[in-house]
């Protein structure tokens, strides 16, 4: 019996919510659901996220989460990165996985990426100064005083900035997951994501950093070249899992955009920085279909968040009409994340059959979104149940 945290969420939350745990329970794994109610009208009245949420995922290390609207022009910027911030869930994985039945520009290509995403540091941090602000000149003069480089060239008055702080200890910390994820997967290559042609301080770090742990895993160099100069991480030496299988080999991230567009076969699991993350994980999205088929985690170190990587749609609250499938994905990864892989197995084969089928598919799913044979929410679901209890 597992204890999982349950956060419904708003919107279209409530409904994809209830079609995801029937299918996890249809695979037969027992699990003790706490639900914790955290809409955006929960957290406009008590002005957060309850405490008592919080308090119930770090106890059960473990949520399965539906969409939550952020509100706005007030109170948090997002509150999906308060909840990554406040929790330490500093990897983001997003698998893109091509289901034969779904419509997508790529369909004769067979796309199975995941995508790792450093979700604490970047321009995400959120340290930023607003332009016209009497600090922010001030931290441009002393810019300016500093540099060894480039300098601010633009009006101090006029000038916004952000900073991107990128540490050895953070790109370690993700590298060293993404190699451990690759490894227990049984994935063939990892390839790391940035931009070191242009920001030599952060982005190089970055690429330092991924070598360094590629070597420690005894990974396969793509160009020999790339580890000339490079040193094991000494903290991972010895402690690590055997990545020979594993070819390492590095993008930049204009040049893995063309990539993923082109071949996206050619790619296995993509490490990357939060920002470049975010962009590549809707592009990811966009070669298999779209959101609607794109699950996602967050993973640290007090606890892990399985949620679709899709919004709330408000406008379809209560229609029963809505895509389950992502979220039903998420908990696919969950339930591999609790190390009940047959049952994760199990629910990915119940899926994609019923996607190739397309008969029990919710109105997105089908050639005409206007055919009146598509299912309900509900509906989808129990079509994914009756598939596992088939086999």
């Amino acid at each position: 019996m597992y204890n999982v945290t349950l956060i419904p969420g708003d919107g279209v939350g409530p409904e994809i919510t209830e079609a995801t745990r029937k299918c996890i329970e249809a695979t037969g794994v027992k699990i003790d659901w706490d639900f914790q109610e955290c809409g955006i009208e929960v957290i406009e009245r008590e002005g957060k996220v309850p405490d008592r949420v919080m308090d119930s995922v770090r106890k059960n290390g473990i949520a399965l989460k539906a969409p939550i609207t952020t509100p706005i022009g007030k109170g948090f910027r997002s509150v999906n990165v308060f909840l990554r911030q406040e929790l330490n869930l500093f990897a983001c994985v997003r698998p893109c996985k091509t289901y034969k039945g779904v419509r997508t520009y790529f369909e004769d290509s067979n796309v199975d990426l995941v995508l790792i995403r450093e979700n604490s540091e970047d321009l995400y941090a959120g340290v930023e100064f607003q332009a016209g602000d009497d600090k922010t000149a001030k931290l441009i003069g002393q810019i300016n005083e500093f540099a060894t480089g480039k300098k601010i060239n633009t009006r101090e008055d006029t000038t916004g900035i952000s900073i991107k702080p990128i540490s050895y200890e953070g790109t370690r910390r993700i590298a060293d997951f993404a190699f451990d994820y690759s490894v227990k997967q049984e994935r063939k290559s990892l390839t790391s994501v940035c931009k070191a042609n242009i920001m030599k301080f952060t982005d190089g770090l970055w690429y330092d950093e991924t070598r360094a742990v590629a070597l420690a895993y005894g990974a396969k160099f793509e160009w020999e070249e790339l580890a000339d100069g490079a040193a094991p991480d000494p903290e991972l030496v010895g402690k690590v899992s055997d990545a020979s299988n594993v070819s390492y080999m590095e993008r930049l991230i204009d040049n893995m955009c063309m990539q993923l567009v082109q071949k996206p076969e050619l790619y296995d699991v993509i490490l990357t920085q939060n920002l470049y993350g975010d962009i590549l994980s809707d592009l990811c999205a966009g070669l298999v279909g779209g959101l609607g088929v794109a699950p996602g985690a967050n993973i640290g170190t007090e606890a892990s968040i399985f949620e679709a990587t899709h919004g709330s749609a408000p406008k379809y609250k209560g229609q029963n009409r809505v895509n389950p499938v992502a979220l039903i994905l998420s908990g696919k990864m969950m339930l591999d994340h609790l190390g009940e892989r047959e049952a994760a197995a199990k629910l990915d084969r119940a899926v994609a059959a019923v996607i190739e089928e397309g008969k029990d598919v919710t109105y997105d799913m089908k050639a005409d979104r206007n055919d009146p044979t598509a299912v309900g929410t509900q509906d989808m679901a129990e079509a994914i149940c009756a598939k596992m209890r088939a086999e």
